[in-house]
């Protein structure tokens, strides 16, 4: 009775083996067929373009950013703001640093 029972059970998970690796070789067969690698070529096509328009999106936006933090330490440098006391220094925001005149060499 017992070698029936283990029989039985061997033969079902042998069944069950066979059906899953069955399956994934189905699978892979189908990606790897030229249909599939068309199929994952456009998808990723389309992807890295939409990827290519967010960097571009991107680099604009920092772009103009900067471009206004430039804009504004030249207008700082055509018309230093009025400190109290002590010698005119330029700021730049871009970088937060502050440039000593006499340094600078102006």
């Amino acid at each position: 009775m017992r070698r029936v029972f283990w029989l039985s059970v061997g033969a079902g998970v042998g069944v069950y083996a066979t059906h899953r690796v069955k399956r994934k070789v189905e699978r892979l067969a189908r990606t790897l067929s030229p249909e599939g690698v068309a199929a994952r070529a456009v998808t990723t096509g389309q992807d890295a373009g939409a990827r290519l328009k967010h960097f571009a999106a991107d680099v604009r936006t920092e772009m103009r950013a900067r471009e206004e933090e430039l804009r504004e330490a030249v207008r700082m440098d055509q018309a230093p703001p009025e400190l109290d006391g002590s010698r005119p220094r330029r700021i730049l925001r871009a970088r937060y640093t502050i440039i000593d005149d006499e340094k600078d060499g102006h």
